[in-house]
């Protein structure tokens, strides 16, 4: 009656020794490090920059714990923070030399986790740790919401000047502030222009204006638009530093919306300010102009060179190249970029980057390129105010269907980087640090140790209880719930998931409602037995009578977990995360560990005449 299948001890041992596993990284703790980086798409923290780094230090004689490359960044690992901070500048010295303005490297003070190889084989990593817990880097940006809309207009005042090319309507154009002013020679282009306007480009508010002897349109966004801008500039600008943040491989960030305007970005485990605002900070764009064919002689160039470009030309240099004279009029920007992936040439087999437009910027770049066949057209790509001359091809026929191709004179790594960039796209407006915090690991390390006192001490008032009012039961309930624990904190670390103090509260709670479950049963056990039911026959009803209460009360609680989890943010979704995955594995260790343990104990008794379950020994 009481007995369980071989089967079921093999699966209970199996996810015991499993959590066992995950749950040991958690005991390493971090070690303080140094995290490089490549700052530009071009240059890549590479295991040749790593032996680098190594001989750096053991020059200077500075002691480290270890050092790896994960394929983004190398990261080095040493004793203590003073020790941490010194090699930091050393290596920030060595790699950027004489490049401070713009270096090559990022170079950022970190924390890692001091897991042992063999657990990092088999993908067993500690929980993340929120700020509050780990330490690390707090910002409020404010996002220029003037800026997103000069921006906006200027990219309208190009597609309309696209517009107005293809339907013949000749215009002057001039932006003012908040608006933009279009001149016509007589009422006819003006009529022409307006009901070009009033169909395509709906977001504008267009009045009549007559300045002299030229007739003009005043165009503004409409109240209503400019409140969808707004919303989109900080919504594009928080996704912006999602992909950015996420997919360059720094600290799991917290990047939110607080107000109508400012963002929040959290960065556990960053120990450098002013190396953290560098990485948020990068961000790529791309750029297709004209290359300035009429004056690309070396007397321009060379003239160029010097600080004296032609008229409406900008000198840059292309990569593995030369210098070239690129027309200043932005034809085309990422901004109508919705994919780029990295690939390979399909004529020359050489690295690739494949941009896929949205369709107003097919058809914009349809157009330029019907418009310039046998010219040059340069594709740049600008980062922190610095833009490259990627590569300029001749174009030799009309493209369409709005797939375009970045190759030649890169490398794969450098494709796969400059798609990275290209694909985290540009910020919608810039923005203005209006609050950094640092919050030291000291600081994180007392939060832990209050949380751990506290949970513990919640855990040993609940097994003494167990203990001392149901006895032997009691004790299978609290290793149990000791199981439950183990369960709870192995699943955070194979997900991943990020603990905050909020969370350390929902484990304190989890206990408290785990035991419950044991609560339930062993009462249930009991009055069986008051009823008059031999004690085999009183612990099978027991536990099964028990289990639809069980199960009820905790899909309730579940139930509001999600809530929580799904319209909950920040610390909220935190202690959503932990209570309901504290759910799951409270109602396994409730009701399948401890029936295993009461099986395994009194099942093999034959004859079994009385259950140690309280004060007294019920027969």
């Amino acid at each position: 009656m009481n007995r369980y299948p071989i089967w079921v001890y093999i699966t209970i041992v199996v996810a015991l020794a499993l959590g066992s596993l995950y749950t040991l990284p958690n005991f390493f703790g971090e070690a303080p490090a140094v995290q490089i980086s490549g700052a530009r798409a071009t240059v890549k923290a590479d295991v040749a920059v790593q032996s680098r780094v190594e001989g750096l230090l053991k020059k200077a004689e500075i002691a480290i714990e270890g050092s790896s490359f994960d394929g983004n960044s190398v990261r080095v690992r040493f004793g203590d923070p003073e020790t941490q901070f010194k090699a930091r500048d050393l290596i920030d010295r060595g790699l950027n030399s004489g490049n401070k303005e713009d270096p090559d490297y990022t170079v950022a003070a970190n924390m890692v986790a001091r897991s042992p190889a063999w657990l990092r084989t088999v993908h067993a990593l500690p929980m993340y740790l929120g700020l509050d817990l780990r330490g690390g880097v707090h910002f409020l940006l404010q996002v220029d919401m003037r800026e997103a809309l000069k921006k906006r207009l200027d990219g309208m005042a190009g597609e309309i000047r696209t517009q107005f090319r293809s339907d013949s309507v000749r215009a002057s154009f001039r932006r003012e502030g908040s608006s933009l002013t279009l001149g016509f020679r007589d009422n006819e282009l003006r009529d022409k222009a307006r009901k070009i306007l009033t169909d395509k480009f709906t977001d504008l508010a267009l009045a009549d204006v007559t300045a002299g002897t030229e007739i003009q349109i005043v165009a503004t966004i409409k109240p209503e638009a400019e409140t969808r801008l707004k919303e989109s500039a900080l919504k594009q600008n928080i996704s912006t530093l999602n992909r950015r943040v996420n997919e360059l491989g720094v600290a799991e960030p917290v990047i939110q919306q607080q107000g109508a305007e400012r963002i929040v970005v959290q960065l556990p485990g960053v120990q450098d300010t002013a190396q953290a605002k560098k990485v948020i900070g990068r961000t790529a764009t791309l750029e297709l102009r004209m290359v300035d064919e009429d004056n690309s002689n070396a007397n321009a160039i060379r003239e160029a060179e010097l600080g004296r470009p032609p008229v409406g030309s900008e000198l840059y240099r292309e990569r593995g190249g030369g210098p070239v004279l690129v027309k200043r009029q932005v034809e085309l920007t990422g901004e109508r970029l919705t994919d780029a992936q990295a690939g390979f040439d399909n004529q020359s087999n050489e690295p690739a980057v494949h941009l896929t437009l949205d369709d107003r910027g097919a058809t914009i770049f349809k157009q330029l390129t019907r418009e310039n066949v046998n010219k040059r057209m340069a594709i740049l790509l600008c980062e922190r105010g610095r833009c490259e001359v990627v590569t300029a091809p001749v174009i030799r026929s009309e493209i369409g269907g709005g797939r375009v191709q970045i190759s030649g004179r890169m490398s794969s790594a450098e494709a796969t980087e400059t798609a990275l960039l290209l694909r985290a796209g540009s910020l919608a407006a810039s923005m203005e640090f209006v609050e950094e915090r640092l919050i030291g690991p000291s600081l994180g390390a007392d939060n832990i140790e209050k949380g751990w006192k506290s949970t513990l001490g919640g855990f040993l008032a609940i097994a003494a209880f167990m203990i001392v009012y149901y006895t032997l039961i009691g004790l299978f309930s609290v290793i149990a719930l000791s199981s439950n624990l183990l369960f709870l904190v192995a699943l955070l670390s194979m997900l991943q998931a990020t603990l905050t103090l909020p969370g350390i509260a929902a484990v304190a709670l989890t206990l408290g409602m785990a035991i419950d479950a044991n609560v339930l049963i062993n009462e249930r056990i009991r009055e069986e037995l008051r009823n008059g039911l031999p004690p085999q026959a009183a612990i099978h009803t027991g536990y099964d009578r028990a289990f639809n209460t069980i199960i009820d009360s905790n899909v309730t609680t579940l139930i509001a977990g999600l809530a929580l989890l799904i319209f909950g943010s920040g610390p909220v979704r935190g202690f959503a995360v932990v209570h309901c995955l504290g759910i799951m594995t409270s109602m396994f260790s409730a009701v399948v560990v401890s029936r295993a343990l009461v099986n395994l104990y009194y099942g093999r008794m034959r004859k079994l005449e009385k259950i140690a379950i309280g004060n007294t020994s019920w027969s």
